[in-house]
């Protein structure tokens, strides 16, 4: 059987573009970036003009490839409203050779100072920003044989992309996204990731993957702190204090809170160089149920939480509330693959793929800034539904309206 026919984007099939306008003078100084090797001064493509026509690609679900991308730069309500001309696909795939996806983290700490938090999770307890971390992968093969012969412009083969992502929890967006290679190792390996890009007056909400004195370390002497599971059969026998359990704390689940002394004795680089809190919760048990049980990667869990964390005077209470935000991230992910089509990368190439994750989150941050709310699939859904013709704009208003705040 032949290729189906794509069908053609028209004009009708693009709407909403007056929201771009306001886009405009967000992306300006990006404008000659990568222009240094234009000696010509021919190029007809700008990062700016790339940027905004990644965005359409987000909210578009029209748009759905590179090539289709390309199609709708030649309409001329597209090229009037984002400021471009036609673009070539040789133009939008050298878009990764010459632009700087770490321009455009500028633009994401502008709009973040504009968001103001939706929730309280540490209820003016914990001064430093709470900040989720975690990793995911995106598959780009769907075959074995496909890995055997698609390989990235180092000649390597491509499994797969890992995304590091940072989540702040109070504003309820994504903040940062690292890419690396799918392998959990060496440069791609989560902590070091992490440990590249700490920054003070964080507080770092992790999973029990995470826990490693060495990177406690790094998140004390830099200034920050961090809520992170440990792993059940953590040495927890050298208690320097036992702290009383309010009844608050009781009702929250929490049945114990010791400041312990870690690390073996044997291994001083392994050693924590400050004393560790641990608050004990309760929590529901978990037996590994085996192959074609479902999620056979998570381990057993004998129904106690063990957090630990360097804020020793924060209620137990609001510590396992803190941790239990986690998940925000997991929730996030799955939103930012699935929703925000970056399941489909639009390139294989780590440049590629870093301005797409940025303008990913430059739009999740649009969403929280037009509705005052955090992003949800229902929102996104009628954002989309406005920009394909689906929705009138005095609908969306009305969507947006109706929603309830994220503590309600």
């Amino acid at each position: 059987m032949g290729r189906k026919k794509r069908e053609e984007i028209e004009s009708s099939d693009v709407i909403g573009l007056k929201y771009f306008d306001k886009l405009s003078p967000l992306f300006e100084r990006l404008h000659e970036v990568g222009c240094d090797r234009d000696q010509a001064g021919n190029r007809n493509l700008h990062m700016d003009q790339y940027c905004m026509l990644m965005l359409l690609f987000l909210f578009n679900p029209i748009v759905t490839s590179l090539r289709a991308l390309q199609q709708a730069s030649e309409l001329k309500k597209v090229q009037r409203k984002l400021g471009c001309l036609r673009a070539s696909l040789g133009s939008l795939s050298e878009a990764t050779d010459v632009f700087d996806p770490e321009r455009l983290q500028e633009i994401i700490g502008e709009l973040a100072e504009q968001l103001k938090p939706i929730q309280n999770v540490g209820q003016g307890h914990v001064d430093h920003v709470l900040t989720a971390v975690d990793g995911t992968i995106v598959k780009t093969l769907s075959t074995i044989v496909e890995a055997t012969y698609l390989k990235n412009s180092h000649g390597e083969p491509i499994h797969g992309w890992r995304f590091h992502g940072h989540f702040d929890i109070d504003r309820y967006v994504p903040t940062r996204m690292d890419v690396t290679g799918g392998a959990n190792a060496g440069k791609s390996n989560e902590k070091n990731v992490l440990r590249k890009v700490l920054e003070p007056d964080h507080c770092y909400v992790m999973d029990r993957y995470y826990a490693q004195f060495r990177l406690f370390n790094d998140i004390a002497d830099i200034g920050s702190s961090y809520v992170c599971r440990i792993r059940d059969n953590s040495n927890l026998t050298n208690v320097q204090q036992e702290n009383a359990v309010s009844d608050k704390a009781k009702k929250a689940g929490v049945l114990s809170d010791i400041v312990v002394k870690m690390g073996a004795k044997s291994r001083a680089a392994a050693k924590p160089n400050h004393l560790i809190r641990v608050i004990l919760v309760k929590t529901t048990p978990r037996k590994n149920r085996g192959k074609g049980a479902g999620n056979k990667g998570a381990p057993e869990s004998d129904g106690i939480l063990r957090i630990a964390t360097n804020l020793l005077d924060v209620p137990a209470e609001v510590i396992a509330e803190i941790y239990r935000q986690r998940w925000t991230i997991e929730t996030f992910f799955k939103f930012f693959k699935h929703i925000l089509g970056c399941r489909h990368l639009l390139s294989q190439d780590p440049v590629g793929i870093e301005i797409q994750v940025y303008c990913a989150i430059i739009a999740c941050m649009l969403i929280s800034l037009w509705t005052g709310r955090k992003p949800t699939l229902r929102t996104y859904e009628m954002i989309c539904f406005y920009f394909t013709g689906l929705a009138d704009e005095e609908e969306l208003l009305a969507h947006i309206s109706k929603l309830k705040p994220h503590d309600a």
